[in-house]
Parts: C-alpha cells; structure tokens; sequence
C-alpha cells in the first residue's frame, strides 16, 4: 500500500524570489510570468530586473548572467527585496554571481543538468559546488533538479525541434516555484489560452513544461 508523505506548509509574511541564468533562458519573461502568478493569487509585489552586464557575453559566463527579483506578500510591498529567501539558478554562472546575496539558510534551487565541467570552468568554479564533498552550499537548503533533462521528457513526443524544447525549461523552473508557493495556477494557464501561447507548438510545449508540475 502506498504511504503518503505528510508536508509541512509554513506560512510567511513575505517572500522574495531570484531567478537568474543566461539571458536566453527566459529570464526576464519567466519572472514576468511569476508576477502574473502573484497577482492572480491577490498579492501585491514589487520586482527588480537585472541584465547582463555585457548585451552579446559568451553563455555561461558571469558577466552574461541576466536576473530577475520579486518580493511578494499579502500586504502592500514597496521595494522588490533588500536578500532573497529563494534562488533559482540556470546555471553555474548565475550561482557564481548571487550566491552571496541570498540569505543564509535559504532555498536554492539549481539546473543540475548545466553543472558540468565546461560550465564550471567558465563561471570560475574550481570544483562542483553540488558536490558532497564542497562547502560552499553549506549554509543553504539546495534542490537538485534536472530541469533539462525534466523538459525534454515532458515534451518528448511534441513535434518540436531540439532547440525550442530547450526553450521552454524556463517555465518548467516557474512550474516548480509556482508549486512551491501553492499559486493557484489555474487562471494564469487560462490568461495564456486566451493570448498566442496555444497558437504555436514551442507556445504549447510552454504550457505542457508548466503544467508536468501540478
């Protein structure tokens, strides 16, 4: 017989949210979308979009790293957060360039998939901070997910090409954190029905990355 796993729900006063990779990750229009979220869910917030330093950076580098913060809560918000509570990184790069912004013992979330050595080394890590082994994690809570890998099993039979299944990782992450603080998803997915989303494949392999989550 299957046993439930019981989860503790803690409620906040407010949160504040980083998403943060490569600008052609989706950033900027993944915390867009994470704003609509909020807003359908009655909270106020307020965001602070961060680009790269360098418009054409090599990928994976730390001066190509685009971010997007939002604090959100369930009273009036005036500024997008001073240290966010929650990082979601694409990449090694953007770990490289926020770690010490987040608050210690706080929530990061990682692309697992980018963590290889060739992306290690352009972010200037010595060694794989993800490893067991490293400390530099240590004053976190870190989630593991093969975002990647998860995106392109959840679109395996669309008729897609490679690239623009890659394309939609982005909503998969706003997927994950959109669970992750219980949003009521339903009105969001029906406000991308009612726009373009649904009129072209990439758009629906979008939909289908968010919706593998709930």
């Amino acid at each position: 017989m299957a046993v439930e796993k019981q989860v503790e729900l803690n409620e906040v006063d407010t949160i504040t949210v980083k998403f943060a990779g490569d600008s052609g990750d989706g950033i900027q229009l993944t915390g867009d979308q994470f704003g609509n979220t909020t807003a359908f869910a009655g909270n106020d917030f307020a965001t602070f979009p961060d680009f790269p330093s360098e418009i054409r950076a090599p990928l994976g580098t730390t001066y190509g790293v685009s971010s997007y913060q939002i604090q959100f809560a369930a009273k009036d918000i005036y500024t997008p957060g001073d240290t966010p509570e929650v990082l979601v990184c694409f990449n090694p790069a953007a770990l490289k360039v926020n770690l010490d912004v987040v608050n210690k013992g706080g929530l990061i979330i990682v692309n697992e998939d980018e963590f290889t050595d060739k992306n290690l080394k352009k972010a200037g890590f010595d060694g794989n901070p993800l490893d067991p082994s490293s400390d530099t994690l240590k004053d976190f809570r870190v989630h593991k997910i093969p975002i990647t890998t998860l995106t392109l099993q959840a679109l395996d039979e669309m008729d897609m090409g490679h690239g623009d299944k890659l394309r939609c990782k982005n909503f998969l992450a706003l997927g994950v954190v959109s669970w992750l603080f219980s949003s009521p998803f339903g009105n969001q997915l029906k406000n991308f029905k009612q726009k373009i989303w649904e009129k072209a494949t990439s758009s629906r392999g979008k939909l289908k990355s968010i919706t593998c989550w709930f």
